[in-house]
């Protein structure tokens, strides 16, 4: 999808990845090279005159490298924060932002510390490397913890405590190099076994309640990581204010009504972002937008949603459904 975007900006893109993927479909050039070959990738920053990146699993230390070589937004800083929960926390709670209880856990007697000053229930998680409800185990009283420490495998992790909601919402955000930002309407999230199901705006009015206080926070954590490009925060809304819940240094899965239901999809403005553009419009095109996604087997109805009107339809290009697998969208646009 930043492909698709780029190209209709006039730019050509280059994929380095380490295995063939849908971007490879419909972008000018790909090279396949592991994210430590410094040969592979410095041959790649030759050749290209601005990186980006759209996954936060991948390690800091290749990134700065090819920092050297050419430009590269979001900045490895973005990077670091973003893949390890216990940095993000730390950094967002600096900037007065404020998360669900946690603590960082980093052995089996940190487990049961944690569980002590924060109750139950409550959730492990991966210090990195954790998405869509991977790297996660439920507690929901001491008695669990052997088995949540075994489930992560014994990784670094943090422990959160469960947080009283009304809605999940993300506040998405482009910053310019200029320092220009531009934020989108929030979206209400709904997810399934760990997985965004369904994203749709305008948000309840609780979510709306809370937009102004949420979007303020996500500006100041772009500001202080000097952050070029898409910026993701994802919250609770709770009967005391939003609560932080994770962010993504990227363009994001809550986002992807973007591309029919607002002005300038997200993808199109991370691309003006890192190229130096004017930012785009980030209103909506409708009165109500929703975003599905197709996920596993969901994506074999597809003929059905082509004959329906106002849906826009998304298909990756995946070869294989798999339970859990996000094998596509469908975005409802109702004007």
């Amino acid at each position: 999808m930043l492909a698709v975007a780029a190209a209709q900006l006039g730019y050509r893109t280059h994929v380095y990845a380490p295995e063939t993927g849908p971007a490879n479909d419909v972008s000018g050039t790909y090279t396949r090279g592991g994210y430590y070959d410094a040969g592979e990738l410095a041959k790649f920053a030759r050749a290209v005159d601005v990186i980006t990146y759209e996954f936060e699993n991948i390690a800091v230390a290749p990134i700065e490298g090819v920092a050297l070589m050419a430009p590269i937004h979001p900045s490895p800083r973005s990077l670091a924060v973003a893949q390890d929960r216990a940095e993000e926390k730390a950094f967002v709670e600096a900037l007065g932002g404020r998360p669900a209880p946690w603590r960082r856990v980093d052995n089996r007697a940190a487990l049961d510390e944690a569980i002590a000053a924060i109750g139950c229930p409550a959730i492990l998680k991966t210090a990195t490397l954790g998405y869509d409800g991977k790297g996660q185990a439920r507690i929901a009283s001491p008695a669990d913890a052997d088995a949540a420490w075994e489930a992560i495998a014994g990784a670094p992790a943090v422990l959160e405590g469960f947080v009283t909601f009304d809605h999940e919402f993300s506040i998405l955000l482009v910053r310019g190099a200029d320092g220009a930002i531009a934020s989108y309407p929030p979206p209400h999230n709904e997810h399934r076994d760990g997985i965004l199901a369904r994203s749709s705006v305008p948000a309840p009015a609780p979510v709306a309640a809370q937009w102004t206080e949420a979007a303020a926070l996500a500006g100041r954590v772009a500001e202080a990581l000097d952050h070029v490009g898409v910026l993701t925060l994802e919250f609770f809304a709770t009967a005391d204010g939003p609560v932080f819940n994770e962010m993504a240094p990227r363009v994001h899965n809550s986002g992807h009504w973007t591309i029919e239901g607002a002005v300038t999809s997200q993808f199109e403005n991370h691309i003006r972002a890192i190229c130096g553009l004017p930012l785009g419009d980030t209103g909506l095109t409708g009165t109500r937008v929703v975003m599905e996604n197709l996920i596993g087997e969901d994506a074999a109805g597809w003929d059905a949603i082509l004959g329906e009107r106002d849906a826009h339809l998304h298909l990756y290009g995946k070869h294989e459904a798999r339970p859990g697998r996000k094998m596509g969208h469908v975005t409802r646009v109702t004007r």
